[in-house]
Order: C-alpha cells, then structure tokens, then sequence
C-alpha cells in the first residue's frame, strides 16, 4: 500500500512540475483554480501599464497569459513560455485569436533558458515554478537578465513550511526558505521587496523584484 501511494504522489509531483498527457489535462484545470488568487496576485504586482510587454514563465494553466493580456491591453505583447508540449497546446487552442493578432507568443523554454532577448520585458511573472529548478542561481539571473532595468520580475511561492506538510512536496520539490530566495535575486542584481498577498489557499509570498 506505501509503494502504491508513493508512485501516486510521485506521479501527482511530476505532473504539478510538468502538465502533460491526459492527466494533465486535469492538472491544468486544478493549476487554473488553485493558483488563480495567487496569479492575480502576481500580475497586480507586476504593475504593467497598457501597451507593455510581459512574460509568464511556466505558465501551466494559462490563467496569467488571460490576466496580463488584459493588463497590457491590445497595444501590447505576452510571452508565455513553458517546458510541457501540451500546456503549449492548449494555449494555443484557448488563446488563438490572441495569437493571430499578434498579442501573444507562446514558446517552448526552461527558467534557466529562456528564449527571450535582453531587456526586453517589461515585466515577468512566474508563479510556483521554482520548487522544480535545481539551479536557484541560475533562474533568477535568467528572469533578471529579461526585464529592463527598472522593470518587475514578480516570484510567487508558496510558505515553504505549509508547502512541506503537503504529502507530494517530498517528491521532486525543493522548498527552499524564503530568504533564500530573496538572496538569489538580489545576487542577480535586484531590488526585492516582499509581500504576503491574501486569500491564497495556503500561505504565499509574492518577492517583486526590480533589476537595476
């Protein structure tokens, strides 16, 4: 019965990292619910005004690439980039007429690899993705590197001692204390100031950082 709970919690883990197949299908729609308050969050930290570029970094569900296309508004762009070949798809089905005007980008890319130039972001968003990057360092020194100096690159967690009595964080997950990841960004070279945005379904931190 363990061995059976492990491989289900094992598998839940992988998916929550990486949407894919029929059980993602699911997962996208749990994502969508889940983090919806702490995504809303997240885009009204970025502070984006109309006409502005963003980014959402693994954007799963696609909840946030909705949010920050109303934000910048038809005069400006969304890149939404992710690592599932699936949760690409199924924004391209859920956001086509967004895609044929030109308003959104959807690509195929990592926190650590980005296929986005320099400065070239306005803002940048990724919400509950970090707990599956091993190289901390490395994603926030790619999320800064993006966003123009004097930009926001908005980092949501969750607590990561609420995280860690969730029964699937031992698989795959790196909760990692949230100083610490307040560290990595100021090594990258920004400002953080951090919030604790309400109304998640448990603890979160929102770390809104400013490339210099």
């Amino acid at each position: 019965m363990n061995s059976v709970r492990a491989r289900l919690l094992s598998t839940l883990a992988g998916q929550l990292g990486n949407p894919h197949g029929m059980l993602g299908k699911g997962v996208a729609f749990v994502l969508n619910r889940g983090n919806k308050a702490a995504i809303a969050g997240a885009v009204e930290a970025a502070g984006l005004a109309p006409g502005g570029t963003a980014a959402d970094v693994g954007f799963g569900g696609g909840a946030g690439l909705s949010l920050l296309l109303e934000r910048v508004g038809a005069g400006g762009v969304v890149h939404g980039v992710e690592i599932s070949a699936d949760m690409l798809a199924r924004a391209r089905a859920s956001h086509r007429g967004a895609i044929d005007a030109g308003r959104l980008r959807l690509l195929e890319g990592s926190l650590t690899a980005l296929p986005l130039p320099d400065d070239g972001l306005d803002a940048a968003i990724t919400v509950n993705t970090v707990y599956f990057v091993p190289d901390l360092a490395a994603a926030c020194a790619e999320l800064a590197r993006v966003v123009r100096p004097g930009g926001r690159l908005v980092i949501g967690i969750g607590d990561p001692d609420a995280m860690a009595k969730l029964p699937f964080t031992s698989y795959g997950f790196t909760l990692r204390p949230v100083p610490d990841v307040i560290a990595a960004l100021e090594r990258a070279g920004c400002a953080v100031e951090h919030r604790r945005p309400a109304g998640t379904p448990i603890p979160h931190h929102l770390l809104v950082a400013t490339p210099r």
